[in-house]
């Protein structure tokens, strides 16, 4: 059966093809970018040396922060290439980058070998990596959708949205099998470079496919009808209404689907480890279990939305995570049990979980990551449906980033700093808390159902 999208025609064979050539790319990148993130306790002593592991940790949080500082950027001048030129030049531009920057990462000397130097052009690296992102995520989303039916458009960009949880979920099984191959010892000393580098393959494979895509349907169709903007940028960031939709979607559903996001993926496979007392390899696999289970909602509340709509999914979500978000870390903690001193193999003293209950810990992972399925399985389709199609990539990009980039790339840093500061572990759910009642809030009074919206119509009007 074809389905007929204004003047073209796309099988249901044609964009299944898409969707993978789309979401290949995407995991590959989203792989790329958290892999620094699950080996932050490894990587702080390599590059960030210091007597304090805490501020080891805290050092290689804010380099990985320092990537979504950069999102932003990538976003704006990515989308203005992607409106300019096409959405599919723009997103492979952005693997191109992505992938070679992991590469280096993995080949970059330790400090102990060039000293101040291996942090600085590490920070430069995770820099660029931001600005390939910021462009990534938008193209993709921005691509699958433009190329399916009006009436399905949640259910399948809601694949896309699977991505950036299966590329966490490739980077931990990654770590995990590398870790347990090698050893510790190996595994921290040069084994960890290993995923880095391993980038480069799943790089060639993916430029491979989405080298035989062809430009957007929908984006080719205005393009041939002169409807492009000249000047995308001018089009979408001096106009006053189009800002007005760009701060009600930043703090109506980005910000909170970020700090969701972040919470119940990032920053519990942080806090398992330093307030639990989870041995990394624990804390992968658990995570690991609950991403695996936890992955397919993304589809389903994808396609449940294009029935009820995107706006009563994400604000349950948001309002359910704020309120479940404390209790569900106490359970955690109370099933990690007390914590014992062990001396390591490199003769220092560190304190472990003694018997953690690992099946209710992954249970309540497994609700945290459905808190997230929630947020972010409808959210592609919403943000398309909310820019009209000549400055659909830039306006789509910048507040997903902003609220991606710093509400939640940064999340682990302030929860991890208002913890050292309070002493109280639970202290750092306090932000995204916030976070989510807020966009709540705003969502709720002021952010427009937009399941209806017709981006066809609009171009071969």
């Amino acid at each position: 059966m074809a389905i007929a999208i204004g003047s073209t025609i796309e099988t249901p064979a044609k964009i299944r093809q898409v969707i993978f050539a789309s979401s290949v790319g995407t995991i590959i990148e989203w792989y790329d970018f958290y892999i620094f993130g699950s080996l932050a306790t490894i990587l702080g002593p390599v590059f960030f040396p210091s007597d304090n592991p805490t501020a080891s940790l805290l050092a290689t949080l804010a380099t990985f922060g320092a990537g979504f500082a950069a999102r932003p950027f990538g976003a704006v001048f990515f989308g203005w290439l992607g409106d300019l030129i096409g959405r599919k030049y723009a997103f492979l531009l952005t693997l191109s980058i992505m992938g070679t920057c992991t590469f280096l990462i993995g080949l970059l000397p330790s400090h102990a070998q060039i000293g101040i130097l291996a942090p600085i052009i590490l920070v430069l690296f995770r820099l660029i990596q931001g600005l390939a992102l910021g462009g990534e995520y938008g193209g993709a989303a921005i691509y699958v959708a433009e190329h399916v039916p009006d009436k399905q458009r949640g259910y399948y960009t809601s694949f896309i949205q699977t991505t950036a949880t299966l590329g966490l979920f490739i980077s931990l099984l990654v770590i995990l099998i590398t870790r347990l191959s090698l050893g510790n010892e190996a595994f921290a000393a040069w084994g960890w470079r290993i995923p880095f580098i391993l980038s480069v393959i799943l790089l060639a494979l993916s430029l491979y496919i989405r080298l035989r895509l062809k430009e957007s349907p929908l984006f080719a169709a205005l393009k041939d009808s002169g409807k492009t903007s000249t000047n995308p940028l001018r089009d979408a960031f001096a106009n006053g209404a189009n800002w007005k939709v760009i701060l009600t979607v930043l703090f109506g559903a980005a910000a909170g689907q970020a700090v969701v996001w972040y919470t119940g993926q990032f920053y519990a496979l942080s806090w398992l480890q330093t307030a639990a007392g989870l041995t990394l390899v624990q804390a992968t696999q658990v995570v690991a279990i609950a991403l695996a289970f936890g992955t397919p909602f993304f589809i389903v509340f994808g396609a449940l939305s294009d029935r009820i709509g995107r706006k009563p999914i994400m604000m349950a979500g948001n309002l359910v995570a704020a309120i479940l978000f404390i209790p569900i870390f106490q359970i955690m903690k109370s099933a990690a049990g007390p914590l014992k001193e062990v001396t390591t193999a490199a003769g220092k003293v560190v304190k472990v979980a003694a018997d953690p209950n690992l099946v209710l810990i992954t249970v309540c992972l497994f609700v945290l990551v459905l808190l997230v399925t929630m947020v972010y399985g409808p959210i592609a389709a919403f943000l398309v449906e909310s820019f009209p199609a000549k400055i659909r990539y830039s306006s789509v990009s910048l507040p997903y980033h902003i609220g991606n980039g710093y509400f939640g790339g940064f999340l682990p840093l302030i929860a991890t700093a208002l913890v050292a500061s309070t002493g109280n572990i639970y202290a750092g759910l306090y932000f995204p808390i916030a976070i989510a009642l807020l966009t709540f809030v705003v969502g709720t009074f002021l952010l427009r159902e937009s399941k209806d919206v017709s981006i066809h119509e609009e171009v071969h009007s």
